[in-house]
């Protein structure tokens, strides 16, 4: 059977015909007149949005219970309005002023503000309040006239909302062509609903568009209940059915290598019962389900250990890893040590030159050396191409002259707290400026964008030194530059890699999350975005960013630095009654409140209790480098913390023989007046 999908025009807004019209009357005339109804699923807090406006009013704005109804053998869908509470309007406009409508399909798509901006400026804006209450009612049309009841054979597809800040919608698309007006759940709920609806009828995502959903019928009951009783295949046999039509053989053997799992449940269960696989709802295994190894059944955790730090590696220390050339004897050893205690403060300054590829593991102190002396060649050519941009030629040049600017705006707020970074005339800014306009030269693609300046800062200060500053930071950035992209793909993919890690070590947050549309953990994004520059002390960020350098002990040892704070603010997450507002405002005011040292054991007790966990998920183990193998300890391959760096490794190459080994460093250098400085001046 050839299967017909719905196009994006069957999402805009159209006159009801007049034989819908008369099945809507039917319905809603007879709905309640036999004794055989049975309310099967309900649900409140879902609005219908009348207006257009990006901000609408009081009156645009319909409260409504949806529900699923069995009557006899038939199932309707029905929308009903109701009388809102002495508290509905402020229920109503307590998200921000961002989402609203427009006039084509994006009526119903309010999307979000970059992500920056929106945790950028936490709060409920008043300035809606005050728009509705200057605008008296407008609506003539009777708020019952917008209800409808729908037969459920009669769907031909459903749209989603895109994933974002905003309220989760769907549009409800008829056979006969009509798209009833968007339902906004104001307090969650989409999930839910397309999970009950699966009972009913097959959900199958189109494969042009993800957001959109395929409806079907299914008449094969016998079969239907027989894999929910042995849960073989996920939630419902209706997921099955709609992987089966997309695709059959993942759907065939990725149900049926669940029967190991199934087995070994019932086995291992404490009474004695088969456990069968748990997972998450259906709905969510539709929109998710990228191949038959997605999480479908909650791993067995091993127990979680007890991590302490250790002592930082000193100077001392430091000098016993060296050999009589100065190149270092054991680097693997040597970054786990930075890992597990950090470092003292004194050696920071020559230690992250190796963390972040300005000098080589295995190079003598020499060829070290020899290799800044080339660095600093490179830099200040860079350097010299946009000082030596005349006014005339910057006028014609608007990227430059918008990196410059954007540049001059981020320095004068970034670390004024700091020391290093107070007063006017301070010469620190000057270098954070020079140092970030080099980088617009080095990487012309990416040049500057906001949010850089917070990496650059610490490096600076550490190195204290313009050129030292320059190769340290582009090593960074060689681990962060994805974050930057103006796709935000990068942020995406961590955003969805920090969920599924969420999901294996504690689904009931999970769950808890998603009830309250923050199932996408985008209150995560600034952490992500510069690595938790702004969520601890200026001091506790210099030991975080020393041991996420090493690579160690996995990949993505970030993303489980945030799962360690998620897990630290569980109980007052989940045991506060908080909503979407209130968790973005608790995550938000965590600033400089939580403490590193704790953050890091949590992060690496969670890292060995999943690498100590038998039959953890292939996706999770690619995730954590643990694919190979189980044992927690690091790989030894250096590949995971920067190289040096330069635009060309060719280039860099030909400068060996052309810049002479005697050149003196002409960088500019900040030297403290008095040993000590540098640690009396590290405070926020």
């Amino acid at each position: 059977m050839q299967l017909e999908e719905a196009t994006a025009e069957e999402t805009e807004s159209r006159e009801l015909p007049v034989s819908f019209q008369e099945k809507q009357e039917k319905c809603l005339s007879g709905r309640m007149e036999l004794g055989a109804c049975r309310v099967a699923f309900e649900k409140d807090g879902v609005y219908l949005h009348t207006s257009a406006k990006r901000h609408p009013d009081q009156d645009s704005i319909i409260p409504g219970v949806i529900r699923i109804i069995e009557k006899g053998s038939d199932a309707l869908l029905q929308w009903t309005p109701v009388e809102e509470s002495s508290d509905a309007a402020q229920i109503t406009f307590t998200k921000k002023d961002t989402v609203g409508c427009q006039a084509d399909e994006e009526i119903f798509d309010p999307g979000y503000e970059p992500d920056w901006a929106v945790i950028s400026t936490v709060g409920t804006p008043s300035r809606v309040q005050e728009e509705t209450n200057a605008s008296g009612p407008k609506s003539p049309v009777p708020r019952g006239q917008w209800a409808f009841t729908l037969h459920l054979s009669e769907l031909k597809s459903i749209r989603k909302s895109k994933p974002g800040l905003g309220w989760s919608y769907l549009i409800f698309i008829t056979k006969d062509g009509v798209s009833i007006q968007a339902l906004h759940f104001h307090r969650g709920g989409t999930k839910a609903l397309l999970k009950a609806l699966c009972k009913y009828v097959i959900l199958a995502t189109s494969p042009k568009d993800s957001r959109l959903y395929l409806v079907y019928t299914h008449d094969s009951y016998a079969l239907t209940h027989s894999f929910d009783e042995l849960q073989l295949f996920d939630d419902s046999s209706s997921n099955l059915v709609s992987r089966f039509l997309q695709d059959p053989y993942a759907a065939t053997f990725g149900g049926f290598s669940k029967v190991t799992n199934f087995f070994r449940g019932a086995l291992h269960h404490e009474d004695g019962t088969p456990q069968l696989a748990q997972s998450d709802p259906g709905a969510g295994n539709v929109e998710d389900e990228t191949g038959f190894e997605l999480i479908t059944c909650q791993a067995r955790l091993a127990e979680r250990p007890s991590v302490q730090r250790e002592t930082p590696v000193t100077e001392q220390e430091w000098e016993q890893h060296l050999d009589p050339s100065g190149r270092v004897v054991d680097p693997s050893g040597l970054r786990r040590r930075i890992f597990a205690g950090g470092l003292s403060m004194s050696l920071r300054k020559e230690a992250w030159k190796y963390l972040l590829g300005c000098y080589t593991w295995e190079n003598s102190a020499e060829e070290n050396k020899a290799q800044v002396r080339r660095k600093t060649d490179e830099y200040f050519r860079m350097k010299l191409q946009w000082k030596s941009v005349s006014e005339e030629q910057e006028r014609r040049n608007s990227l430059l002259r918008g990196y410059r600017s954007l540049i001059e705006r981020d320095v004068s707020r970034t670390d004024r707290n700091n020391k290093f970074y107070e007063g006017s005339e301070n010469p620190g800014l000057v270098l954070l400026n020079d140092v970030l306009m080099t980088y617009c030269m080095y990487n012309f693609d990416l040049g500057y964008v906001q949010g850089m300046s917070d990496l650059l800062s610490p490096i600076l200060y550490i190195t204290q030194n313009e050129v030292d500053a320059f190769w340290c930071f582009c090593g960074f950035m060689e681990l962060v530059h994805r974050n930057f992209e103006e796709s935000q793909e990068s942020m995406k993919r961590q955003l969805a890699q920090l969920t599924l890690l969420l999901r294996v070590l504690d689904p009931p947050l999970c769950d808890f999350l998603d009830s309250k549309e923050s199932g996408t953990l985008c209150f995560c994004f600034r952490w992500i975005l510069i690595w938790f520059k702004r969520e601890f002390a200026f001091s506790e960020i210099l030991q975080l960013w020393e041991a996420l350098w090493t690579g160690l002990p996995c990949p993505n040892f970030h993303l489980l630095v945030a799962c360690g704070i998620l897990d630290a603010e569980r109980q007052a997450l989940m045991n506060s009654g908080f909503g979407f507002n209130e968790i973005l405002k608790h995550i938000n005011e965590l600033t400089m409140k939580m403490s590193v040292e704790d953050i890091l054991c949590r992060a690496e007790a969670i890292y060995r209790q999943l690498a100590a966990t038998p039959d953890l998920p292939r996706n999770v183990q690619e995730l954590l480098g643990l694919s190979e193998g189980k044992s927690p300890s690091p790989s030894t391959d250096t590949a995971s913390s920067p190289q040096p760096l330069s635009p060309s490794q060719a280039q860099e190459m030909e400068l060996t023989d052309s810049v002479s080994p005697s050149q003196p460093d002409s960088s500019i250098e900040i030297l403290p007046t008095e040993e000590g400085t540098t640690s009396q001046s590290l405070s926020p």
